[in-house]
């Protein structure tokens, strides 16, 4: 989800990867109608997967616990789009590139579910337990990635640094774009965050 930068994933091919796609998709519209109607703590995932019409089972296929309907998605980890960014590009240049656009087109197409998303995140400690774990995990694959294309050691502490307040900037920028309920354009948001970071990172 988007407190981890995330882009569009290329749309499945394969007639077995477009059902499993439909499949996810269900679920979670399943368990969002449900947590919208009676909370989401009071939802149980047998609630989920019989109003999806799949068995437990299929659920934990998809979704290895409850908490993870709302903080996974059909997006790839921006660190695929940064590896495709030129060698010589400062890393909050790249991330600018590699975030921005994609952005756009992912709330064109999610932008109600991503906002609820947030607000589930912001209100239930576990969803809040979780998603710290889940930013920590892009942390160290962010490190590694623009360790690879600046030719250092993912232990540089000052490329550790860079990518913590980059992240830092990023979840900012999310959580205040869910508290104005989405009213601004959450790319230029983004954007906007920054060329702010850039510009004091070059000072």
């Amino acid at each position: 989800m988007a407190p981890a930068p995330t882009s569009p994933a290329a749309a499945p091919t394969g007639l077995r990867e477009r059902k499993k796609l439909k499949t996810r998709r269900a679920i979670r519209q399943a368990a969002f109608r449900l947590f919208e109607r009676q909370g989401y703590e009071a939802t149980t995932i047998e609630q989920i997967a019989a109003a999806a019409e799949v068995s437990p089972s299929t659920f934990f296929r998809y979704f290895p616990a409850k908490e993870d309907v709302v903080l996974t998605d059909e997006y790839d980890p921006v660190a695929d789009e940064l590896r495709d960014r030129p060698a010589g590009e400062s890393p909050v240049a790249s991330l600018r590139h590699a975030v921005v656009q994609p952005l756009r087109r992912m709330t064109a197409d999610d932008r109600e579910e991503l906002l609820h998303r947030l607000r589930l995140a912001r209100q239930i400690p576990g969803l809040r337990a979780r998603m710290g774990e889940a930013t920590a995990g892009s942390a160290r694959q962010l490190v590694t990635v623009l360790a690879e294309r600046a030719g250092r050691s993912p232990d540089d502490f000052e490329l550790r640094v860079v990518t913590g307040a980059l992240l830092g900037a990023w979840a900012e920028t999310v959580l205040h774009w869910s508290e104005c309920d989405g009213r601004e354009d959450l790319a230029a948001l983004v954007d906007r965050a920054l060329e702010v970071l850039s510009g004091h990172l070059s000072r």
